[in-house]
């Protein structure tokens, strides 16, 4: 007999078994994962019975907001229960406040119909500006734009956003296919403002013809574009969005980034876009708050709709249409522009009540299946994932979520969140705390493994060794912490190679190559990094008399050939080649760690046929050193960080062969002797 009171005791999750399989301490909470799932499905059940479907719920940004029909009419379609009334206005009427009123429908919905023109064309033109004024139940008239527009100007004359009909006559049409997901991706993460060295915001277009070869080159397979959906703010890095379905306007045209992203097509990459979901810009003339002209509408009323760090709304994931605002979102950017997956951000904040402010995870279970978890953003992130994968199925999502839940990157119908990968982040914040508060000789070599390989099983990992949170003003990259004021003055290859730059040059290598090679099945960094960006990234705004001068990525360091940083880049290429090769990344091998000496901060593991030698001691070379490893018979270096065209040392003969010996060591069953320079990090592989 059922339980009325608890229905999802009795509801089947298809593959829960094998997730108690990869998680045996899940068992312990199988109610409560077999009641999200439950909640899910209710969702899932309850929009495909409605309105046509999945699919057409889906694709509800093809009827909301302003629409050409095939008659060249043109249907305005929004949901605002809070209002008393609808107006449309613009270049098309002369900005007429109730010209154009729009009839009430029922549950919300409000129409507009504006027959053609009398030759037969569209009463709004293409780019034509236009608003909605919106007669609150206060009586007063206010200016919004539509939550479905998919561009929005900011006037030269204003601040505050003008949403422009996008309606071309030759739309772009896409002429390659989205390839395959990559087993081993490698990410550059990207902002395309910020891409060029001079003081501008640059386009979609010059990312397309000048960041895609480099990185192409640079042996990434895969590209993350960060700051794409719009937002009023440029300061905010992308992250108080305005406009969800508007690509930014400032960097060009829909149709220019459509460019872009096909032409990365073109070269067999993969494109991620950073999508928001988790919060919204309280903005109210340009952005999606109290559209209607309530607290309410898609977010939570009350200290629940608030975050209090990001001072942003937040939403209401049971309220119908914001699930069917943000599930054709999701669809939208794959389908309309081919994006071939997502990083959702702040996925943290969404799963719990606390939205992880001041919660260190400690692990425990119950943290994760207990009241502070935010069933209602779970169930969402389970919608979101299977709709993506459903119709996209060559599509990858991740999740950028610091507290570890389990399960979050296990499939939905496991009764898991349904995220592909998940960011390491505990790794960038080790390296900052090692490098801040630890003398090298202090360096603990356990405590640094188990944050390296401290992941879930069977739950895919995007590793990295520093944030682009960290490029960011008022904190320091890798190469800031390591050289600071140096790389100013002792950066060039004919001025004195000092002591600073030399430490710091070397441990950036050796730091990237052991997250690269041991944290994790994806790799990702953030641009400018790979060869040690000199300066922070700090926008245009009020506080810098709105200088663009750390606003761009300075490439042409890296290009010119008397500077050390083509040192860094030349490592980091070598370093992605060589994982293109051996496939560390998209292998079931998570690594096999057979050495982490304290006092010779010396850290040796297997990795997909390759064999990796740290040494971190700041003075001390070993001659003679014994290693361990599992496959005998004669072994090569393939990378070697003191390597000259790195800007190292040249310590190393890379003609010389190493063979085993049949002599278990460290719990393999052959050992090598090698020579361990101080501050390296060597990869070998068997001849």
């Amino acid at each position: 007999m059922e339980n009325t009171d608890k229905p999802w005791l009795a509801i089947e999750v298809p593959d829960l078994e094998n997730l108690t399989r990869i998680d045996p301490y899940l068992k312990l909470h199988l109610h409560e994962i077999k009641r999200r799932y439950y909640h899910f499905k209710k969702h899932l059940d309850s929009i495909s019975a409605s309105e046509g479907g999945l699919k057409e719920f889906i694709e509800s940004y093809k009827r909301f907001g302003v629409h050409v029909n095939k008659d060249s009419s043109i249907r305005c379609v929004e949901w605002a229960p809070g209002a008393e009334g609808l107006y449309l206005k613009g270049d098309f009427n002369g900005w007429s406040s109730t010209s154009h009123p729009y009839k009430k429908l029922d549950f919300g919905k409000w129409e507009l119909i504006i027959p053609p023109l009398e030759d037969g064309s569209p009463a709004i033109k293409h780019l034509d500006k236009i608003k909605i004024s919106v007669r609150t139940r206060s009586g007063s008239m206010e200016d919004r734009l539509s939550p479905w527009a998919n561009y929005v100007v900011q006037p030269e004359t204003s601040l505050v956003y003008d949403q422009v009909f996008y309606n071309p006559q030759a739309p772009y049409q896409f002429k390659h296919r989205k390839p395959n997901p990559p087993k081993n991706i490698k990410i550059y993460e990207s902002h395309v403002g910020i891409s060029s060295p001079e003081y501008k915001i640059a386009s979609y277009d010059y990312f397309r013809q000048n960041l895609l070869p480099r990185i192409k080159k640079q042996g990434y397979n895969a590209i993350q574009l960060m700051a794409i959906m719009e937002h009023a703010y440029y300061a905010s890095f992308g992250y108080q969005v305005t406009s969800f379905f508007a690509p930014s306007s400032r960097y060009g045209t829909p149709d220019e980034l459509k460019r872009l992203i096909d032409e990365a097509h073109s070269m067999g990459m993969y494109v991620l876009l950073d999508i928001i979901h988790s919060h919204a810009c309280k903005n109210v003339l340009d952005g999606l708050n109290q559209f209607d002209g309530t607290n309410s509408h898609y977010f939570h009323d009350g200290p629940r709709g608030e975050h209090s760090l990001w001072d942003s709304r937040l939403f209401n994931y049971s309220n119908w249409e914001t699930l069917r605002f943000l599930l054709s979102n999701s669809h939208y950017w794959l389908e309309e522009f081919q994006f071939d997956g997502y990083r959702f951000d702040g996925v943290t904040s969404m799963l719990y009540h606390s939205h992880g402010i001041g919660h260190g995870f400690s692990g425990d279970y119950n943290e994760y299946f207990g009241l502070n978890t935010d069933t209602e953003a779970f169930n969402y992130l389970q919608l979101a994932n299977h709709i993506i994968h459903s119709f996209h199925p060559t599509s990858l999502t991740i999740a950028e979520d610091v507290s570890g839940m389990p399960a979050l990157c296990r499939p939905v119908s496991e009764g898991g969140g349904g995220f592909d990968y998940r960011l390491g982040m505990a790794i960038p914040d080790k390296w900052i705390k090692l490098l801040k508060e630890t003398r090298d000789d202090d360096w603990d070599m356990s405590n640094l493994v188990h944050t390296l390989t401290n992941r879930r099983w069977q739950e895919k990992t995007i590793t990295y060794a520093e944030s682009h949170d960290q490029a960011l003003v008022g904190d320091k990259t890798l190469a800031f912490w390591l050289m600071d004021k140096e790389m100013y003055t002792h950066m060039s290859t004919i001025s004195e190679l000092t002591g600073i730059i030399d430490r710091g040059m070397a441990l950036h290598k050796i730091i990237r190559l052991i997250t690269h090679g041991l944290g994790g099945e994806g790799w990702l960094n953030f641009m400018g990094n790979e060869f040690g960006h000199p300066e922070w990234l700090d926008f245009p705004r009020a506080g810098n008399n709105s200088s663009f001068h750390y606003a761009r990525r300075q490439y042409n360091l890296v290009d010119d050939d008397m500077l050390r940083y083509k040192f860094l880049n030349n490592f980091d290429r070598a370093m992605n080649n060589l994982e293109e090769k051996y496939r560390w990344l998209s292998t079931e091998d998570s690594g096999y760690v057979s050495w982490k000496h304290q006092d010779d901060k010396v850290i040796v593991f297997e990795r997909s046929g390759c064999l990796f030698v740290f040494n971190f001691h700041p003075n001390k070379s070993f001659p003679d050193y014994r290693v361990g490893v599992h496959e005998p018979g004669k072994y090569r270096i393939a990378l070697d960080s003191d390597a000259g065209e790195f800007g190292g040392h040249n310590r190393l003969d890379h003609n010389v062969e190493f063979f085993t010996f049949p002599q278990e060591y460290a719990g393999r069953a052959n050992s090598l002797m090698l020579y361990i320079p101080n501050r390296t990090g060597v990869v070998y592989v068997k001849v």
